[in-house]
């Protein structure tokens, strides 16, 4: 059978393919499952209709994929931008079932959303919108169903709009969204979750390979996609250690900082997105040089780390070869995907060189820390409980190193060059262990359900 094209689906499905192939060569019959986790338990696909505020009527498709149930109900973010369709929710929900088996939390995978677009829209517009999708959408989600949250182009105004229409069409206050407000069954720290996550993580990372490059020491060089949530609450986090962020970046172009970014102006890149803005107001401001059109990554002569965390197939085998020659040890992604195959084919080539190499980890470990902390506000509202900041962020930390160490031991088992990583100073491949060990969690709870024998 021909199916359609779904370019970014087959990437991420020959990622893990490729990442599998030690495990699948001594433990065949699990080939089986990936044949059968491949394909979505269900996608829903409809349309929207919205009227904007001259009584125009608008039509969007919307879309949720419900990918897999074995660990818990589909659990995955809602995407508003032009560029949604099929493809790119079955990469993301593919992914997010990985993700999430990866933070030991009960949740299993899902994505959806919507080629809506937010940006110029009045609030007036996104509520009408929200409430048309939801109008569908509430047929086939709930607290033990199906719990989407935000992702780009759904914010907490996004989020609070479907809450809301959730809530009238079904008459009923439940968890049935994550990313909520504090005072109306959301969670402290889950706007920070995935930007403070990433950066956990890295630490670990750090301390294993590179402990020289402390992230409290302002010599260490960070480089950063992406102006979003992400990439702003990952830069706060490492400004706030003591680390010198040197980038950031939109849709439109590069903002680099030489003397590295401060809290304020962070912040106030924060509330510029809010209202829609662009990095491009920063272009002739002292402190800064921004480039229209380009992304930070072969801008920088000296990285330590690099970020990306703006969108998928945002580092090329290009952008990856020159942060190699600008010294980087640590890539870690804060977006889904973010490098292309080929990126990532540069940074495990460095990896098995040993050395002074690069070690790269991919989002599905490395930016868990987000559906980590929806699963925490799941919890939360099922105990209708509200947890200290300190308790969150305690338990973020838990899961992040959690995660890392069990991405460490897959990777060190069934790394191709596993052994060397034992005895030669090679590091293990995190996106082997990464994938190896999420295939493993799904696959068996599947088998215990009679999915695959």
């Amino acid at each position: 059978m021909v199916l359609p094209s779904e370019p970014e689906f087959e990437q991420a499905l020959n990622e893990l393919t490729v990442s599998l192939s030690s495990f699948l060569a001594a433990n065949p019959r699990y080939k089986k499952a990936l044949e059968i986790v491949q394909i979505p338990e269900r996608i829903l696909q409809f349309r929207v209709v919205w009227e904007d505020d001259q009584g125009q009527p608008h039509v969007n498709r919307g879309y949720r994929v419900q990918y897999n149930s074995a660990l818990g109900p589909y659990k995955g973010g809602l995407r508003l931008h032009p560029s949604v369709n099929l493809s790119i929710l079955k990469f993301l929900g593919f992914e997010q079932i990985f993700k999430n088996a990866l933070t030991g939390l009960n949740m299993g995978g899902g994505k959806g959303g919507s080629d809506f677009d937010p940006k110029g829209k009045s609030d007036s517009e996104i509520r009408r919108f929200c409430y048309a999708f939801m109008a569908e959408l509430q047929r086939h989600i709930g607290k033990d169903t199906d719990v989407p949250a935000g992702d780009i182009g759904t914010g907490a105004r996004e989020v609070a709009f479907l809450f809301g229409a959730y809530k009238k069409l079904r008459n009923e206050f439940v968890g049935v969204l994550t990313g909520k407000g504090a005072t109306w069954g959301g969670s402290h720290i889950r706007p920070e979750a995935t930007g403070y996550g990433l950066i956990y993580y890295v630490e670990l990372m750090v301390a294993a390979s590179v402990p020289h490059l402390a992230l409290s020491s302002s010599s260490t060089k960070v480089a950063i996609s992406g102006s979003g949530n992400v990439a702003q609450f990952a830069a706060l986090k490492l400004i706030e250690l003591g680390a010198t962020v040197l980038s950031l970046s939109d849709s439109k172009g590069a903002l680099i900082a030489p003397g590295g970014f401060k809290k304020a102006d962070v912040e106030a890149i924060g509330a510029l997105k809010l209202k829609g803005g662009s990095l491009d107001i920063y272009s002739g401001k002292e402190g800064f040089t921004y480039y229209a059109g380009k992304r930070p990554w072969e801008l920088l002569e000296k990285v330590d780390i690099a970020l990306p965390c703006a969108t998928q197939n945002e580092v090329s085998e290009a952008e990856a070869q020159h942060l190699v020659k600008a010294g980087a040890r640590i890539v870690a992604e804060g977006s889904n995907m973010g490098c292309t195959q080929e990126a990532i084919a540069v940074f495990e080539k460095s990896r098995s060189q040993g050395g002074e190499s690069v070690w790269y980890a991919p989002g599905k470990a490395s930016n868990a820390g987000g559906v980590a902390v929806s699963g925490l506000e799941m919890a939360q509202n099922s105990q209708r409980l509200t947890w200290a900041p300190q308790e969150v962020d305690a338990k973020l930390k838990n899961i992040m190193k959690d995660c890392y160490e069990i991405c460490l031991e897959a990777g060190t088992k069934w790394s191709e060059d596993g052994a060397s990583a034992a005895g030669n100073k090679v590091l293990p491949s995190l996106v082997v262990g990464a994938n190896v060990a999420g295939f493993i969690k799904v696959a068996d709870a599947m088998k215990a359900q009679g999915d695959w024998w």
